[in-house]
Order: C-alpha cells, then sequence, then structure tokens
C-alpha cells in the first residue's frame, strides 16, 4: 500500500516552515494573484522561492493554489504566471477552473495539475473525466465519506491520486451549487432536494 501524503496549508512563510519542519510532507499555498485568498498574507515572488527551496532541501514539496473561478478580466496575465510558477519549482498547481487547467496543459505541460476542491468532484467518473485531461490528482469534494473514498480507490487507475481534507470549511455556495438546504433541512439541494431557504423571509 502507497504511504499517504500529508499535505498541510502555508499561509506565509513562517508556517511554511513550521509544517515542514513538523512533519507535513507536503504544503500548499497561495502566490500572489490567481487564488481564493485575495486577503491572505500570500507569498509573493521572492518568498514562494524561497518556501521552495527550503522545502525541496528537505525532500518535500510545495502546490501552488490557482483555484478561482475566474472571469474574463482575470485571464490577463495568466500565461506568465503559470510560466513563473514552472520556472521557481512548484511542484503542482491546484485548479478548479477548466480554462486554466487547458492553459496550463499548452503553456506548462510539464507542471502537474491537481483538481482543487473548489471543482465539486464527488465521483469516479467526473474523477476519470479530470484524470483523462492531464490532472494527476483529484481533491474530492469535502462531503464524500471514507466509504466514498474507498469505492474511488477501487475505480480509479493507480496514475490518479485522490485527496481528502479533514479540516476547514464548509462553503455555503456559489451560484447553484449550495448547502444552505443540506445544512438548514437535510434537504441535499445537489441532488435535487432543494428546501429553497434562499427564499425564506
Amino acid at each position: 500500500m502507497n504511504k499517504a501524503e500529508l499535505l498541510a496549508p502555508a499561509g506565509n512563510l513562517e508556517k511554511l516552515k513550521t509544517a515542514i519542519n513538523f512533519g507535513a510532507d507536503a504544503v500548499y499555498l497561495g502566490g500572489s494573484k490567481l487564488n481564493l485568498r485575495a486577503y491572505a498574507d500570500n507569498f509573493t515572488t521572492e518568498e514562494l522561492k524561497e518556501g521552495i527551496e527550503f522545502a525541496h532541501s528537505r525532500g518535500k514539496k510545495v502546490h501552488v493554489t490557482v483555484n478561482i473561478f475566474p472571469h474574463n478580466e482575470d485571464l490577463l496575465g495568466l500565461e506568465d504566471y503559470l510560466r513563473e510558477l514552472e520556472n521557481i519549482g512548484a511542484d503542482a498547481i491546484l485548479v478548479a477552473d477548466p480554462g486554466i487547467i487547458a492553459t496550463a496543459r499548452e503553456i506548462v505541460p510539464d507542471l502537474e495539475i491537481h483538481l482543487s476542491t473548489q471543482a465539486n468532484c464527488v465521483n469516479y467518473k467526473s474523477a476519470l473525466f479530470w484524470h483523462s485531461i492531464g490532472v494527476k490528482r483529484v481533491v474530492m469534494a469535502r462531503e464524500l465519506s471514507l466509504k466514498d473514498f474507498k469505492e474511488l480507490r477501487k475505480k480509479l487507475p493507480e496514475t490518479c491520486d485522490i485527496e481528502a481534507f479533514v479540516h476547514g470549511s464548509m462553503c455555503m455556495a456559489y451560484s447553484g451549487r449550495c448547502l444552505l438546504s443540506n445544512y438548514l433541512t437535510g434537504r441535499d439541494a445537489n441532488r435535487g432536494a432543494c428546501a429553497q431557504p434562499c427564499r425564506y423571509k
């Protein structure tokens, strides 16, 4: 059996070093743009370089989040940013948007792509699709159970890594992908049973 990788968040350089020193196999973090923590203490390019060098010198990895849902204006400079991440040695990028995945496959074909949990992948057929277009690892939706993961591992090829969140936020909604009904009433909107709490007074 393969050893699981322990992947920890790193909000800044100090947290990156702490996570690595306390046993994380890898860290994930946000660079200067295109990640979902615009107001966080994200890494500058120089800090990214230092963090990657620190991790690599200890045999560890750094995964950079590029996981926004971009509007047209957000795509400006995307190619240069992806090249920059590859040039400074990022081990993988975490992506949720198919357009960014397509761009990465074209611009930095050797840079490993991980599907962000933001993409809401909840079944093996979807995971197979993402894997077929170049995604190495699928970070599954946070709502899945250990039983679900056991089934996924049976159905997916060994070349497709799967990752599970063991902590973190349970985000409530993006457009129609909403957890309000499930949270408030136990009726899962994403399976057709929405109680329409967004219309309550």
